[in-house]
């Protein structure tokens, strides 16, 4: 049992010692959400009134009120909370605003489209839509082999059919969730130089 605890003790002392490196993984985080957050607000900017139109138009859309308004919202919040990510600063803030751009895109756009964002028929997860999808996307794949070069099309990767469900969504929440409780990490965020300089006893 002494044995066992002199071996706990030990390995104790080598994960204390890299606690140095704590800030790689908000780091990771902030640096791999960052640019799909900035070029979906960059493509809703780019394209405002067809995306005001989308989120207005209760037929095709999303019915929303105030389309104008709740796409500009949307479009800010993610292209500019990219820039603030990258740069770690108001990391805590932002994540705030972009959880709840994930949670109304999952809920409003993704949901009735069940969990996986490609329809694939082996995963467990798998709905009746993505099992329907199944039969479209064998058939598309005889059609290509036969009317078009298959090999060529497919030499960069397999033909697959988009489910669009909440797969993404909830991911991008899940990692804005884990900022919003770690912060932007030590040495390599504005937030720990700002924290360390205007908050000496605070901890970022």
């Amino acid at each position: 049992m002494n044995r066992m605890l002199t071996y706990y003790h030990h390995a104790h002392q080598v994960l204390e010692r890299i606690r140095v490196a704590d800030g790689l993984a908000p780091l990771l985080l902030r640096l791999y959400l960052a640019p799909v957050l900035m070029q979906a607000g960059w493509n809703k900017l780019s394209h405002f009134s067809d995306t005001a139109a989308w989120f207005g138009n209760p037929d095709w859309g999303l019915g929303l009120p105030m389309p104008e308004v709740m796409a500009g919202l949307a479009a800010g919040t993610e292209f500019f909370g990219g820039i603030f990510l990258i740069l770690g600063f108001a990391v805590r803030w932002i994540s705030l605003p972009l959880m709840f751009t994930m949670l109304v895109a999952a809920l409003t756009v993704h949901w009735e489209n069940g969990w996986l964002a490609i329809a694939d028929s082996s995963s467990w997860l798998a709905n009746d839509r993505v099992m329907e999808a199944a039969d479209h996307l064998q058939r598309a794949r005889e059609i290509l082999q036969e009317h078009g070069n298959y090999d060529w099309l497919t030499e960069r990767g397999s033909i697959v059919i988009l489910n669009n469900g909440i797969e993404f969504a909830a991911t991008y929440f899940v990692m804005l969730l884990s900022l919003f409780f770690t912060g932007a990490g030590r040495y390599v965020s504005l937030d720990f130089y700002i924290a360390r300089h205007f908050l000496p006893a605070q901890k970022v």
